[in-house]
């Protein structure tokens, strides 16, 4: 059936075309009149590039007869012996380069610990996940003992336009590669846009399910546009709004993944902040909400160092418009690390570009990490000094000082400690640096208090050693 529609819209082209024109068939459609007949010569060129992932992960998973109560699970952890569960996980990837660097999403292969990759001629290679990024929701793979193959380009994303006509490629619901159709519906979607908090996407009407994942979005040049990743949905089908990892993030991807990196590095911009709305763009004295405003801002920042202070504004960066956390992240990743932008501040009414370095949060003061050995009251604890470093890696407040835990460890985290939960006090004495912890166990009797500052909410924990 398959083979006859494939047939069918071939018959329909050749009697279109004039015979003078018949090698347009395999090429990109050069003209809107050629791109009305048919998608055909694009998908011939572009879907070869485009290849189904299998992948297998092996997760420990220890039942006990409270696991599906999440505060008795964390006393029963530890005490059943774990049984290992195999889940196999389906979804797309797209190859960048002849020698079988593929570029997928994080959920599909980040995890894994045995990944497939089958072409469309079914060649297939075993694969290494590079590099991976949670946050990003991508991963970069290196086909073994690839050579040769077919590979798409990447288009500056930032010169996609609302309206453009674009093609998803992908293997959904694992019924092989199938190609759907659509325009560009939006850019610059994230946080309540895309129904999560994080991200930055470009979105698309093109129909996106489930094993789309990690497939191309294309323009009617053939060009990477995107990677696909998630989708809007009340049925667990598609909707009408796919999102897609606009292809500029990729790039910067492979240039970390050509580094050497083992993982994703993003430049530090020790800042918080929120989009500027209609009401707060009054309150500045601003004709039209654009922007965000600065509400936090590190000491150690570059935002700082560069003259940026609470209150400003940020507009820009690198001559693309930052209206949201969310864009901002997205816009310092694609700069990339070791180099300036010039970022366009407003202040008081006025504007002003700044140079603001691109550089990783630093570790300073140290962290000085400090473990607890198997005679504390809480083996296996591990705390640390708070600095840029672990304020990211763990998500505190700018403002954060002091004692941060890191791992709770076994015991740690059967009477309720977490990471990134702050150390304020153990048995009302103040905890100032990592070596304060031990020796207030070593001294502490048979009851303990810790009193901590979880998500900016205080917490005591009181129990019996």
């Amino acid at each position: 059936m398959f083979r006859a529609i494939l047939t069918a819209a071939g018959l329909f082209l050749a009697t279109q075309i004039p015979t003078t024109q018949a090698l347009a068939e395999t090429r990109v459609p050069q003209s809107q009149a050629e791109i009305s007949l048919g998608f055909a010569p694009l998908v011939k060129e572009a879907a070869p590039a485009v290849v189904n992932i299998y992948a297998k992960i092996v997760q420990e998973q220890r039942r006990t007869p409270f696991m599906n109560d999440p505060f008795f699970d964390d006393f029963f952890r530890g005490l059943s012996k774990p049984q290992p569960r195999v889940q196999n996980s389906l979804g797309s990837g797209v190859i960048l380069s002849a020698d079988g660097i593929v570029v997928s999403n994080y959920h599909v292969v980040g995890m894994a610990t045995d990944i497939r990759v089958v072409t469309t001629d079914r060649r297939e290679y075993a694969a290494q996940v590079v590099l991976a990024d949670e946050a990003s929701d991508l991963a970069i793979l290196q086909l073994q003992d690839a050579e040769g193959l077919p590979y798409l380009e990447l288009r500056d994303s930032d010169q996609v336009e609302v309206g453009e006509l674009a093609l998803a490629i992908g293997n959904p619901f694992g019924v092989g590669q199938t190609v759907s159709s659509g325009i560009v519906s939006g850019l610059a979607r994230s946080g309540a846009a895309t129904g999560e908090g994080l991200g930055y996407f470009i979105q698309t009407d093109a129909p996106i399910n489930p094993g789309n994942s990690g497939g191309a979005l294309i323009d009617v040049n053939g060009d990477l546009i995107g990677i696909n990743t998630r989708i809007v949905t009340r049925s667990g089908g598609s909707n009408g709004i796919g999102f897609a990892i606009p292809a500029n993030l990729v790039r910067a991807f492979m240039r970390q993944a050509d580094q050497g990196a083992e993982e994703f590095q993003r430049p530090w911009a020790g800042m918080m902040g929120q989009p500027v709305d209609a009401d707060l763009a009054a309150s500045l004295g601003m004709d039209l909400p654009e922007g965000m405003v600065i509400s936090d801002l590190h000491p150690a920042s570059p935002f700082a160092k560069a003259g940026f202070q609470v209150g400003d504004v940020v507009l820009d960066v690198a001559g693309q418009p930052v209206n949201s956390p969310s864009e901002m992240v997205f816009r310092m990743s694609v700069a990339g690390l070791g180099d300036t932008a010039e970022v366009t501040r407003l202040r008081g009414g006025e504007r002003s570009a700044l140079q603001v370095e691109m550089m990783l949060a630093p570790d300073d003061p140290p962290a000085d990490p400090l473990t607890l050995n198997e005679r504390s009251p809480l083996p296996g604890l591990t705390v640390a000094r708070i600095n840029p470093q672990s304020i990211v890696r763990l998500q505190l407040p700018m403002s954060a000082k002091g004692v941060v835990i890191t791992d709770p460890g076994a015991y740690g985290g059967r009477v309720g400690l977490r990471p990134g939960d702050i150390i304020l006090a153990i048995n009302d004495i103040a905890i100032e640096t990592p070596q304060d912890v031990p020796n207030v166990l070593a001294a502490a009797g048979r009851w303990m208090k810790v009193d901590l500052n979880r998500q900016g909410q205080r917490v005591s924990l009181r129990y019996r050693l």
